[in-house]
């Protein structure tokens, strides 16, 4: 069983995560380069990430920029920040309320294929929020967990997108728990006209403690990946 280190960050900027994520994954992939170069055997690590985001919108490589409705006065306005990154997909919104996590894994030391990785870290989810009644599930084409798929009811409950170098992963998901949904109005979320975003609360009417929902992610990633969290 493999280890994962857990790091919960709490709420923390997206400039200063984005840094962080990319110092450990370039960590992890020079112990790969090193292994390689010497012959050596050295058990790269791997991590999981937690953290909230103060209001920020973030547009992945291949996205449109128009997908943004905002300009940089209105974005100041809402007290939210803006940054062209490198994972895949379009854009998306992160801010209080919402569960983002950031798998920083080798998948060396479980799978090679991206397409089963990003289908493991969506029925995460799907068994998280099964455990609160709600019915969640794949829509063909679109990466993410999402509510009445084929209906004119679809909304999106969690995004994905995920960048990997050497078979090592960075970024992540975004589930929406207690967040303000009025901040998604600001921009075609995951460049996907027409369709609604939704949260936990929005769903159930009432609140949900983080933390709870962060303790059942954790059970899931941990049977489905076959894991052991150790907490730094």
């Amino acid at each position: 069983m493999q280890k994962v280190q857990l790091i919960d960050l709490g709420l923390k900027d997206y400039k200063e995560t984005w840094r962080f994520q990319e110092d450990t994954f370039k960590g992890v992939i020079d112990i790969k380069i090193n292994n390689r170069k010497n012959n050596l055997s050295t058990q790269t690590p791997n991590y999981f990430v937690f953290v909230e985001h103060p209001h920020v919108y973030t547009l992945g490589k291949s996205g449109d920029f128009n997908n943004l409705l905002l300009n940089e006065e209105q974005l100041k306005a809402k007290g939210a920040t803006f940054y062209k990154i490198n994972r895949g997909g379009d854009i998306t919104y992160h801010g209080p309320g919402q569960i983002v996590g950031y798998p920083i894994l080798d998948l060396d030391n479980f799978f090679t294929d991206i397409h089963k990785y990003l289908r493991f870290l969506e029925e995460v989810i799907i068994l998280t929020l099964a455990e609160y009644g709600i019915k969640a599930e794949r829509s063909k084409g679109e990466t993410g967990v999402w509510l009445d798929v084929g209906t004119p009811f679809a909304r999106k409950i969690c995004a994905l997108g995920v960048r990997t170098s050497r078979w090592v992963t960075m970024h992540g998901f975004a589930l929406n728990v207690t967040t303000n949904l009025g901040y998604f109005d600001n921009i075609i979320p995951c460049g996907i006209k027409g369709k609604a975003v939704t949260s936990m609360e929005l769903e159930l009417n009432r609140k949900i403690p983080l933390k709870e929902v962060k303790e059942k992610i954790l059970k899931h990633f941990s049977n489905l990946f076959e894991v052991e969290f150790e907490v730094e």
